[in-house]
């Protein structure tokens, strides 16, 4: 799909999805918002393996229940057995409505079974980490949209008598909330608007050759024959979330981005590298992270980024 902008001309639908993060190393990252139908059928994948996974766990334990001859009115030690089979079925509600989304989206990928299928991910605004705190915010506020709208329509119908105006009140509390991605152009429901975090399309790319293998990373620089040289202390100033960053930064070769990067690098350990080299700079820079970083691994020391 696309549409037209201000100046009359046809933007296409990812065009006007783009965005751009800065990281807190003050790198500009571009990032296609994922869209409102994506997001719906995510959601939709997500809902329908929860409700799967709560149907198989209920005949499970049905099926152990009868084939121990238990019942309502069973009472003794065979009654504590059903008892203990009842919370482990509420345990397993629970954690299938609540711990589903948390669990996945903690992961490295940031993303559950329905976001990976359809190719998006969640992703902070602010260009960092994904922080525990926003994925659970964000996870939270999807109860008072969504389940809480639904346990208040099937409390008032299960307790019997006229339920017109709490049906009513659901749904209206349920639309409320459904429409909130369409009232902003970032398709941001409520629970990213309180998290900070946004849905992004999943970069693909073909596996490239590797960074450590090619230009200056291997030996002096082609443009200025420079050879750099970097010790610990220049080296122990970055992490592994730093590292990965530079990587995209090498892969995308945007000679803006690499300059930037290049002189917050040197301001960051005091160098002076000069200008018109920094690819060569980063790539050496690079290589000689991704070393210090495997050596520490391997004497059980880990620096996820700048921070630890």
């Amino acid at each position: 799909m696309s549409a037209r902008g201000a100046t009359g001309r046809i933007v296409p639908d990812a065009e006007r999805r783009k965005r751009w993060l800065t990281t807190p190393e003050g790198v500009a990252l571009p990032f296609v918002l994922a869209s409102r139908g994506a997001r719906a059928a995510a959601l939709a994948i997500d809902l329908f393996l929860v409700g799967a996974a709560m149907v198989a766990t209920t005949l499970a334990l049905l099926w152990m229940a009868q084939g121990l001859g238990l019942n309502a009115s069973t009472k003794g030690p065979a009654g504590h057995a059903l008892q203990a089979l009842a919370i482990v079925w509420f345990v397993v509600m629970f954690l299938a409505r609540n711990a589903w989304f948390l669990a996945f989206e903690l992961g490295p990928r940031g993303a559950t079974p329905g976001k990976r299928l359809l190719g998006i991910r969640v992703a902070a605004r602010d260009g960092g980490r994904l922080t525990t705190e926003a994925v659970i915010a964000r996870n939270l506020v999807r109860d008072i949209e969504l389940f809480m709208p639904l346990v208040f329509i099937g409390g008032a119908a299960s307790s019997g008598g006229d339920t017109d105006l709490a049906s009513w009140a659901g749904l209206g509390w349920f639309a409320l909330f459904m429409a909130m991605p369409f009232l902003n152009r970032d398709a941001l429901r409520c629970g990213d608007m309180i998290a900070g975090t946004w849905v992004v399309e999943a970069q693909k790319r073909k596996l490239g050759q590797a960074l450590s293998l090619g230009g200056a990373a291997a030996g002096p620089s082609a443009a200025t024959g420079a050879v750099y040289r970097f010790g610990p202390e220049e080296l122990s100033v970055y992490g592994e979330y730093e590292l990965q960053a530079l990587e995209r930064v090498l892969r995308e070769g945007r000679a803006d981005t690499m300059a930037e990067v290049a002189a917050t690098i040197c301001g960051k350990i005091g160098w002076s590298a000069g200008a018109g080299d920094e690819r060569a700079f980063l790539e050496a820079y690079y290589t000689q992270l991704r070393a210090h970083l495997e050596r520490g691994m391997r004497f059980g020391r880990r620096k996820a980024d700048k921070f630890a």
